[in-house]
């Protein structure tokens, strides 16, 4: 780079979470990691100011047999108490090392709360019926957009996909919306947890950490230093 770069060692921000400001194991409101994340969750939600953040948003990590991770932004679409769904095209990169690799991890960051949530485990499809589903439910621009494009392949540029885009756009508005079906590359994965870290921020950088780690049928909690 020919200029100095931005200096970002002086940027600090406060962490103050006025609800709760401390995350202190003998309040946990559960000793359950699930209903803990849908606690956490909720409270998420339930902010009235959220003008830029989409709650679901998740960093996605994996890594295939070269043993080179990937992260990227997914959308969560579900959670359960056996764990975290998303939905994406199973010969895309992460569809590829997934496939090759079934551990992955994902992480929940909300700047609103000062909160994060870590969640490790291993990855499992789920059901086509639950896909095809899902996918029906989208809108069609949606629909439209996922089918044309073979997520993570080269293409020469913008034009081909608008030219696909715009193929199938023609066959919804001859056939009606139904035509665009889900591809049979396309469909869920279900993240099941074997460990989760609660993260809460403080300003003095004692941050809190809580760990849920699964041992059998328990859960073993235990905090980190930060």
């Amino acid at each position: 780079m020919d200029t100095p770069s931005i200096d970002i060692q002086n940027i600090r921000a406060k962490y103050n979470n006025s609800q709760e400001p401390y995350l202190l194991e003998e309040k946990l409101p559960t000793t359950d990691p699930f209903s803990l994340f849908d606690i956490w969750f909720r409270d998420v939600a339930s902010q009235s100011d959220l003008t830029f953040e989409e709650i679901n948003a998740v960093s996605l990590s994996t890594v295939g047999k070269d043993l080179r991770p990937s992260s990227r932004m997914v959308l969560l679409k579900a959670y359960t108490p056996t764990g975290f769904s998303f939905f994406t095209n199973y010969t895309s990169r992460k569809g590829n090392q997934l496939k090759e690799n079934p551990n992955a991890a994902m992480l929940f960051y909300w700047p609103k709360v000062n909160r994060q949530v870590r969640v490790e485990g291993v990855v499992e499809k789920l059901p086509n019926e639950m896909a095809v589903a899902y996918w029906n439910s989208r809108p069609l621009a949606s629909r439209i957009g996922s089918k044309s494009s073979l997520q993570s392949e080269v293409v020469p540029n913008r034009q081909f996909l608008e030219s696909k885009k715009t193929e199938l756009t023609e066959l919804a508005a001859r056939e009606g919306g139904d035509a665009i079906t889900k591809p049979n590359s396309w469909g869920g994965f279900h993240l099941v947890p074997q460990y989760f870290e609660f993260w809460q921020g403080q300003s003095d950088r004692l941050h809190d950490r809580i760990v849920f780690e699964q041992d059998r049928e328990a859960w073993l909690i235990k905090r980190l230093s930060p």
